[in-house]
């Protein structure tokens, strides 16, 4: 036997950089055979997988856009074909932000975030699930955000995105709790990432100020809510659950 069949296996989406690459080595650091995903940037992809495999478990890196279906077939064809079987847990986190104003959108803009962010959901989902129900047990972690809670100004289709992702995660959490298979989605404040160093020193102070923690999540508290939401309480499922330092 190979550590592919001893060990479970996790599919982290947009790991190559951030919170995702965050997650995928800490399921690798517990022990999972690891699957992760980038779009573009295959450097940092094979750098996050040369990381993993540094704990002793098999990784398998995939450069495709999650939001586009036959990409994500392709993905699981690869899954089936290198030996890992049916995923144990999926971790959808792949997501782009745009900031400005809607009137300032394009509709370019916007399908590439309503497909990057949501409809990567039903992508993923709707091929890892078979997997699940068949052996009765996994776990689904959405990677969400508080702008899906109460939206943000100037962040429309990204709040739109996310407040589908939370839609989406109560739903399909009632569709399978019958079949032993848990959703939740963790709704992120600001986390120390790539994504918010756009902003300037005077920007960053301001919002650290308004966190009543007094600082930025770090994405390996996010990393390790993740696992323990895939590794314990299969009663708690549907639930939006917020990481954010008392912010919202």
């Amino acid at each position: 036997m190979t550590n592919k069949d001893i060990r479970k296996t996790v599919l982290v989406t947009g790991s190559s950089r951030g919170i995702g690459k965050a997650i995928a080595i800490k399921f690798a650091k517990e022990g999972y055979n690891v699957i992760i995903n980038g779009v573009r940037d295959n450097d940092s992809l094979q750098k996050t997988r040369s990381k993993i495999q540094e704990y002793g478990v098999s990784c398998l890196a995939f450069l495709g856009d999650m939001g586009k279906y036959q990409k994500v077939k392709e993905l699981f064809h690869l899954i089936k074909e290198e030996g890992f079987g049916s995923l144990d847990v999926l971790v959808n986190n792949a997501g782009i932000s745009y900031i400005g104003l809607l009137t300032d959108m394009t509709p370019d803009d916007w399908n590439q975030i309503i497909n990057t962010n949501l409809t990567s959901l039903y992508n993923c989902c709707s091929l890892a699930i078979p997997g699940m129900v068949n052996n009765k047990r996994g776990k689904i972690i959405n990677i969400s955000s508080v702008w899906g809670n109460v939206g943000a100004s100037c962040e429309v289709a990204y709040s739109a995105s996310k407040g589908g992702m939370n839609g989406f995660t109560k739903a399909l959490a009632k569709e399978l709790a019958p079949s032993n298979i848990q959703v939740n989605a963790i709704a992120c404040g600001a986390i120390d990432t790539e994504m918010n160093h756009f902003l300037t020193e005077d920007e960053l102070l301001t919002l650290t100020n308004e966190i009543p923690s007094g600082r930025l999540g770090r994405a390996e508290e996010v990393a390790d809510l993740v696992y323990y939401l895939s590794n314990n309480n299969d009663y708690l499922t549907g639930q939006i659950i917020g990481l954010d330092g008392a912010w919202i």
